[in-house]
């Protein structure tokens, strides 16, 4: 079972198990129906303001993850969701959606590696 991350823009694949959007804005362009999700998280996406300092580039990434992180730990949803994908996992594939372009470099990223460095515990 594994965590994974894929751009909702992807086909959705038997492979994705539950499939989990984790920003806050909707997608441009695509139905939710073809988005075939699990589940949108909105509240585990980083805050309006942080989303638009970083403004998706990738000079002000440490910037924006580091800050990021601190929004998941002060975020009362976290242990929840933490808990969610744990459940999710022991089920099967669990693949966090995300819409940005920049596959290396956005919330997805961060929160997949928040979450990982926490399961572990």
């Amino acid at each position: 079972m594994a965590l994974q991350l894929k751009r909702i823009y992807e086909a959705p694949a038997a492979s994705d198990g539950q499939r989990i959007f984790v920003d806050r804005l909707w997608a441009r362009g695509i139905s939710k129906e073809r988005a075939a999700l699990t589940d949108w998280d909105k509240e585990i996406a980083p805050s309006a303001e942080l989303r638009k300092q970083f403004g998706h580039d990738p000079k002000k990434f440490p910037t924006f993850k580091h800050e990021y992180e601190q929004e998941l730990a002060a975020n009362k949803m976290t242990k929840a969701f933490i808990e969610k994908i744990r459940s999710g996992l022991s089920a099967g594939n669990v693949t966090l959606l995300f819409g940005a372009k920049d596959e290396e470099h956005n919330n997805a990223v961060v929160l997949k590696e928040f979450i990982e460095a926490r399961l572990t515990k």
